[in-house]
């Protein structure tokens, strides 16, 4: 009986890959030349990797790791690299390695020949012990800090928000909580602090979606002045909060570390506030456009009064005549800062180009020691 011979479809299976496969011994950083030919979509890392080799980025991430064992074809190093080149250009899901993971530019800056898959670097990852993610982090602390010494910056301003980060799976650590965009979804709650100045952010607190913006604050708070106090002591330090963070614990724990400060003030909360305003009568110019008035006041739990500052600001309004005040809108927040800061540094609209030409209505406390 003769059997015809069948052609074979199936692919050989792939080995397991050597050492000389994966890594590159190419770490010379290219030179730039303005040519008419075509370009990788990600050809700006060259840049991001001399600023790397100008910091020592790999050599300062293998010192946060080299506790953990390395018997893999990876090292812990290479994955945290790929994942901070993962952000820099743009992609957040670790499947979207392949859209990208072929492209020489990105294997030339990660010295690899080939590059993780998304199940090796999500098994990887899993690897990771508390103690490699604390050094990571204090890494990550350190190097900001070495920004603002660099810049000898008279003034630190210390941002301190919560960022809603989504997600369809019940993965570790998330909770159905708070999320205005995608109601009902897991999600994590983590609070930044940035550097207002350099748009760093200098530490994260990992909360899950299910807790207030305040918890755990203080203590990040704590932590970042006085990490920034060790590197910059002749500066300045502000911090700035939105309305979660408004309450006299907050007060006073910035109060007892000694900065400057301001906090968004719930308007909605405090309806003694809309009687003080609409019966003022006498409010002070800044400009053709800005008036305010400053109270000694306090909320009924508060055991201190302290110096509230009133702004409004003429703002066209449409079915308004543009000569009308309009300065009760309980969907706007209220700022809380501290009295040696001026009037224009509390006005919102010098802080961000965002509130530029928004209907403002903001309220500044200014805590002042005396009282």
């Amino acid at each position: 009986m003769h059997l015809a011979k069948t052609r074979r479809t199936k692919k050989p299976l792939k080995v397991k890959s050597t050492k000389a496969a994966i890594y590159s011994k190419q770490s010379a950083i290219p030179s730039v030349k303005f040519e008419e030919q075509n370009m990788t979509s990600y050809s700006g890392l060259v840049i991001i990797q001399k600023f790397f080799k100008e910091i020592g980025l790999k050599e300062r991430l293998n010192k946060c790791v080299r506790h953990l064992p390395n018997t893999r074809q990876y090292n812990f190093t290479t994955i945290l690299f790929c994942l901070i080149i993962h952000s820099l250009i743009g992609f957040r899901k670790l499947t979207d390695v392949k859209y990208y993971g072929d492209d020489p530019m990105v294997r030339r800056v990660t010295a690899l020949h080939s590059y993780p898959s998304a199940s090796t670097l999500s098994r990887m990852l899993s690897e990771y012990d508390a103690k490699s993610v604390e050094k990571v982090q204090d890494l990550n602390r350190n190097i900001c800090l070495e920004r603002i010494a660099k810049e000898s910056l008279n003034r630190v301003t210390l941002d301190f928000d919560g960022s809603v980060l989504s997600t369809k799976r019940h993965s570790e650590g998330t909770a159905v909580g708070f999320n205005k965009k995608k109601k009902g979804l897991r999600s994590y709650y983590p609070l930044q602090c940035t550097i207002a100045q350099t748009g760093q952010v200098l530490d994260v607190l990992h909360r899950s979606g299910n807790v207030h913006d305040s918890n755990g604050a203080s203590e990040l708070v704590i932590r970042c002045v006085e990490a920034v106090r060790e590197t910059n002591s002749d500066a300045i330090i502000e911090v700035r909060m939105d309305s979660a963070f408004f309450s006299d614990y907050m007060v006073k724990v910035l109060e007892d570390i000694g900065v400057e400060y301001t906090i968004t003030v719930p308007f909605e909360r405090l309806t003694t506030l809309k009687t003080m305003i609409t019966e003022r009568r006498v409010w002070w110019p800044m400009n053709g456009r800005v008036s305010f008035f400053e109270k000694k006041w306090k909320p009924s739990s508060w055991s201190k009064k302290s110096r509230f500052l009133f702004i409004r600001q003429k703002t066209a309004v449409q079915g308004k005549i543009l000569s009308s005040w309009i300065y009760l809108n309980p969907k706007k927040a209220n700022l809380i800062t501290k009295s040696s800061l001026q009037i224009r540094s509390a006005f919102p609209e010098k802080r961000s180009s965002s509130t530029k030409g928004e209907v403002i209505r903001r309220i500044s406390f200014l805590n002042s020691r005396a009282n």
